[in-house]
């Protein structure tokens, strides 16, 4: 299903000057943003490039390219790290990892972290959660707070801030993560029983003999799942998402729609199990060279079993249709709910956020999943379309802007008129470039982080947990890469947009220059963390300091009275007068040596 947005109306009320962004114009100030809702729609796993509209020749995603010439789409956008949990987190704070802290999957989000929710909520406006987070809840932080993990904060502190209306993160091994999610209770509704429903049916197969096969083994991801379409996950999530928006009322709401899907398990139902063979597939990305004397740390992760596996022979072409055809019921599902939203008239008043956690490599640079930072992983799909009649000027472009995840909620927060918070948020608002505006500050550096502590890399090089960093900063032709305790990768785009050669250990003059450079901007860019976060920056900027007894009456640094009195006298106030509370005893305490009151 197709949805052709040039049928929707656009539409514009009178406006409240305070919520109107300070980067719009006085006459832009008439008019308030008609955005009352956003749905924040975000993929598990999606590369960039496997979508139509980013250039993908064979996998046709109509509603999303549908999406795009409404909106912008946004070229130079990239994750805060290549791993779901930090790149999430980072999503739903504004902050980058060495900010936030949770830098890894399996490392909660501290109690008392900001986020979407927390930053919407005030404003009226309902945060709400169907689907995947990847957040593991800061119980140690909540007992020492004193704060009860079923209480209405401690369900929002487990979800990320949000309500969770249907939190599901795909994950549902005999292990205990996730043990029995209300898909399950679903698929056993419908007839697909058995312990593990979702194992067992979601994300299992039958070979030509009728012998069930896990989705888990790669091999099988060429074929069906043995659940039908409807009953799959990314229709059963998306059917979640429209119950709640029916059930919403007239109440603003920021929906996060998070789907499951395209990571793994690679397999997906029919028709779409069928619909693209090895041959639609782009090539793989990769040459021997880099397996010749790699990086230390790159050489470590190409060693992991998911890299070996998909360097061997066969397998990229086993998984790639599972996967684009996890893509194209993605992109079906969005022209369902899109048409839902229509039919309720709401597609003028919602802002639509299309991302990707983060991607994946798939055999490319002879790596599976998404371990380091070539661009197939942390370059992100971003689409956005902004209903509000400012953005017309926009509609249907590209920007070559470099963006990152943590703008994503100080964006949130502009659309809703609250004053941005630059001492909590290490991310910008989108707005002025969804405006035709081009801050003439805005960044040309995007950053990236990942801490390889939990993963087999580290043991095999031995390297200590607190050791095992990465950090990238990328300017859109340079990337350097810093490691604690190894050499730096370097790799420039211009020539080597594949990113095959690592010049990190060059000596030649112009290689050195671009890491030096890097060097120091990635070093002041990790210097600079988010953490004075209880008073802002124009709190500071608002207090009287020449001399600091003016307001407070403290004394600091005063010889006597004569010295005290002078600098009453010489006091120029930047904002407030004299406090009342104080001036008594400043008047008493003035009095100089020779018994002459200091206003006499």
């Amino acid at each position: 299903m197709v949805i052709d947005f040039t049928q929707y109306h656009w539409i514009a009320a009178a406006a409240l000057p305070s919520m109107v962004p300070s980067y719009l114009s006085h006459e832009e100030c008439r008019v308030k943003s008609p955005v009352k809702n956003i749905l924040f729609i975000m993929c598990d796993q999606l590369r960039a490039d496997h979508l139509s509209c980013f250039g993908h020749p064979r996998l046709h995603t109509p509603n999303l390219d549908a999406l795009a010439a409404r909106g912008v789409i946004f070229d130079r956008a990239y994750v805060n790290s290549p791993v779901c949990g930090p790149s999430r987190m980072s999503y739903y704070t504004g902050r980058y990892v060495h900010s936030h802290g949770a830098s890894w999957n399996f490392v909660p989000l501290k109690a008392g972290e900001m986020t979407i929710g927390d930053h919407l909520r005030p404003l009226g406006v309902r945060s709400v959660l169907v689907g995947k987070t990847h957040m593991r809840a800061d119980m140690s932080g909540m007992s020492r707070l004193g704060i009860d993990p079923a209480s209405q904060i401690g369900m929002r502190i487990a979800q990320c801030g949000f309500d969770a209306y249907e939190r599901d993160d795909g994950i549902h091994p005999y292990s205990g993560h996730d043990p029995d999610p209300a898909y399950s209770d679903y698929l056993r509704s419908q007839g697909f029983g058995g312990d593990n429903p979702w194992e067992a049916w979601a994300n299992a197969t039958e070979d030509d003999d009728g012998t069930l096969r896990s989705g888990w083994f790669l091999k099988y991801s060429n074929r069906p799942a043995r659940i039908p379409d409807e009953h799959s996950e990314t229709p059963y999530i998306t059917r979640r998402a429209m119950d709640f928006i029916g059930e919403a009322g007239d109440e603003p709401w920021c929906l996060h729609l998070s789907y499951i899907k395209p990571h793994w398990p690679y397999i997906v139902p029919d028709p779409y199990a069928s619909m693209y063979g090895p041959e639609d597939a782009l090539p793989v990305v990769r040459c021997e060279a880099e397996r010749d004397n790699p990086h230390p740390v790159y050489g470590a992760m190409m060693d992991h079993r998911v890299s070996r596996t998909f360097s061997k022979d066969g397998v990229r072409e086993a998984v790639m249709p599972g996967y684009m055809g996890l893509i194209k019921q993605i992109d079906d599902q969005l022209g369902v709910l899109f048409r839902f939203l229509e039919e309720r008239g709401l597609m003028s008043s919602t802002m639509i956020v299309f991302t990707s956690d983060h991607g994946d490599y798939l055999g490319d640079h002879w790596m599976g999943e998404k371990d380091l930072f070539h661009e197939p992983v942390i370059r992100c799909p971003l689409i956005v379309y902004d209903p509000d009649p400012r953005a017309d000027a926009t509609r249907g472009t590209r920007s070559q802007a470099m963006v990152e995840s943590v703008d994503i909620a100080p964006t949130f927060l502009d659309v809703y008129g609250g004053a941005p918070v630059p001492h909590v948020m290490d991310g910008r608002s989108l707005r002025p470039l969804l405006v035709g505006q081009a801050p003439a500050d805005w960044g040309t550096q995007v950053g990236c982080e990942y801490d390889f502590s939990f993963q087999e890399s580290r043991i095999a090089l031995g390297t200590r947990p607190r050791d095992a960093w990465m950090r990238m900063i990328f300017d859109g032709r340079w990337k350097y890469v810093l490691f604690e305790n190894y050499r730096p990768m370097l790799f420039d785009l211009a020539s080597d947009p594949h990113e095959f050669d690592d010049l990190g250990a060059s000596q030649l003059p112009e290689h050195r220059a671009a890491m030096q450079r890097l060097h120091e901007s990635l070093f002041r860019w990790a210097r600079q963390p988010r953490q004075r976060v209880t008073v802002p920056d124009g709190a500071i900027e608002s207090i009287e300091v020449q001399p600091r007894i003016t307001e407070g009456g403290i004394l600091i640094g005063y010889w006597d009275e004569d010295d005290l009195a002078q600098a009453r006298q010489d006091f120029k106030p930047r904002f407030a007068s004299h406090n009342p509370l104080v001036a008594s005893t400043l008047d008493r305490l003035t009095v100089t040596t020779e018994g002459v009151p200091h206003n006499a």
